[in-house]
């Protein structure tokens, strides 16, 4: 029967922790949808040095109440080559502070004299017909308030049902058996904090677990402070799991997030206990009580000890920002032809999250596609000009590569996009969904024109047949005209949609078009003459057709990139 209770009560609080966890990630979501337009907008405009980055990784942070989201963004604009790696570990400085005040969220209104679990229910009854609205903002605000209240519920369950240690002497009693070992009791218990962070998936799921522990004195005060000092390196190997599929720059940031932390700990290891000193006279003077004799205001010190190193930590380390990225460069180092392997930069199922930052991830993915199709033209010309047999082998196998890419990447984007459009989205998130199917449709259509180029090119060598100097010049001509129309849509696809204007885009395909009208009325006058043969005027007006039919997809893409904002 002990065996059942016991079996009983860990589930309890498992159940607990895990209505808390969704009380945490309904709000933080919400807010995401409330806000996350303006979210990215600051944290394009705001990281031009590192001391605003740090400034806005802890505003976007404590406003969107997560600092995996913060994260998230950052990673994608640093891909997107928005800002630098430097400004995104101040962005991930500020972020680590702002993760702080769910600390103090939770100490306040959750340990306080206040409870804010006595509302929760008239809270989730205001919330409720917003939940319900067709507007989707309103839904969203009902969302927050909704996950506002549940995650008060679950912290209040947690609290009840957190077993007496009288009655139940045994409950937890393998965490009271390593607090005795000194020293090795704070490493051991920054172990544990770091394994529950990565199991759990959320730091401020696991300093509510630790704030429970220790306010219930289950564990002393020093070794939950401890827990907290590794729940600050596990939600790094967070990030550090996601970005194991994602690109160089990805890979970087979250060693960047690791380094940091990770000799943030090392150094409060070394002062460990006067730093414990100072928060426990920091204690005293506020609430006239030390943490390590009075349970009641374990959460206050607990969430004074988490913010004091997270401040200290920035402060410290904000001048060594460069060294922390040239660690995190030497722990990546760039892969050489990465753009030749087929692997999306910003898309990863696992960092799937709310409508806003996926479309975010997505919109990114498409500017990294214009990329390559950009690159991919480029190598037309010089196949058609190649003469050495190997040397043209090997670039029309290069093209071949990236005319596969091409299709996996479009296939890939567009599964991405159909899973954001199944969740919930508002109407002008299905119209940039559309767009962005339009614009991947069109880009791999590019891809395929210039492998028909390529194709037109091997077999003219074949055939043997031989272009005079004019029509070399003519289709140079051609081509630089349509790598014009293709750097203005790489321009596009990198700058904010909203800022895109359509007539530079325009004037560059009508020139496209009135060169190739020019250059068909005269290969009908010229062929009349025989100034070449026939299998050459077959290959030459192959290539200024399908050169128009790329000017053709690449001003659909403009096109949709201006219908994306309305």
């Amino acid at each position: 029967m002990k065996f059942v209770d016991t079996i009983s009560g860990i589930l309890i609080l498992v159940g607990s922790l895990g209505l808390f966890l969704f009380g945490m990630k309904l709000m933080s979501e919400s807010l995401q949808k409330v806000a996350g337009s303006k979210m990215r907008s600051i944290l394009a405009s705001m990281t031009s040095n590192r001391l605003r980055g740090v400034f806005t990784g802890f505003f976007v942070t404590t406003a969107i109440q997560s600092s995996s989201a913060t994260t998230v963004m950052i990673v994608s604009f640093v891909n997107a080559g928005l800002i630098s790696l430097v400004g995104a570990v101040g962005v991930i400085m500020g972020a680590n502070i702002g993760t702080t005040v769910t600390a103090w969220l939770i100490t306040l209104l959750g340990f306080g004299n206040f409870s804010l679990s006595a509302l929760a229910l008239p809270i989730i009854g205001i919330a409720f017909p917003l939940f319900f609205s067709n507007n989707s903002n309103r839904k969203s605000w009902g969302e927050l308030l909704i996950g506002f209240a549940i995650l008060f519920l679950g912290l209040n369950f947690l609290k009840s049902n957190v077993p007496d240690i009288e009655s139940n002497p045994d409950f937890f009693n393998f965490l009271s058996n390593y607090v005795n070992f000194g020293y090795g009791s704070i490493l051991i218990f920054v172990l544990v904090g770091t394994i529950l962070t990565v199991v759990i998936q959320s730091s401020s799921a696991t300093i509510a677990l630790t704030l429970v522990l220790c306010y219930n004195n289950f564990i002393p005060f020093e070794m939950a402070a401890a827990m907290i000092l590794g729940e600050n390196i596990g939600t790094t190997i967070t990030a550090n799991i996601a970005a194991m599929v994602g690109n160089t720059s990805a890979k970087r940031a979250a060693r960047a997030h690791l380094v940091f932390n990770v000799i943030g700990v090392i150094w409060l290891l070394i002062v460990f206990f006067p730093f414990l000193n100072c928060i426990d006279w920091l204690t005293i003077k506020i609430n006239g009580s030390s943490p390590f004799v009075v349970d009641s205001v374990k959460p206050f010190a607990l969430s004074a000890f988490h913010t004091t190193f997270n401040i200290l930590n920035t402060a410290l380390l904000f001048g060594f920002t460069p060294l922390i990225v040239k660690i995190a460069e030497k722990l990546v180092p760039q892969k050489e032809d990465e753009d030749e392997e087929f692997r999306l930069k910003y898309i990863d199922s696992a960092l799937l999250s709310t409508s806003e930052i996926s479309l975010a991830q997505a919109q990114s993915e498409i500017s990294n596609f214009g990329k390559r199709v950009n690159k991919m033209f480029g190598f037309v010309p010089s196949l058609l000009l190649e003469k050495r047999t190997k040397n043209f082998s090997k670039l029309y196998k290069k093209i071949d590569r990236y005319e596969q890419i091409t299709d996996n990447m479009e296939i890939e984007i567009a599964k991405f996009l159909t899973r954001i459009s199944e969740g919930e989205i508002s109407e002008l998130g299905t119209r940039r969904i559309r767009a962005m199917l339009k614009i991947v449709d069109d880009l791999e259509s590019v891809g395929d024109m210039c492998m028909q180029m390529a194709v037109n090119i091997e077999n003219k060598n074949k055939q043997k047949a031989k272009f005079t100097q004019t029509l070399y010049n003519n289709l140079d001509n051609m081509f630089k005209l349509v790598q014009n129309s293709l750097d203005i849509m790489y321009e596009n696809l990198f700058s904010e949609y909203s800022d895109v204007l359509i007539d530079q885009a325009r004037a560059a395909e009508n020139a496209i078009n009135d060169y190739r009208d020019k250059l068909r009325d005269e290969h009908f006058n010229t062929q009349c003459i025989k100034d070449y043969s026939y299998e050459a005027g077959i290959s030459y007006t192959g290539l200024y057709a399908l050169c128009e039919k790329v000017g053709d997809h690449v001003i659909n893409i403009t096109e949709a990139i201006v219908d994306y904002k309305y």
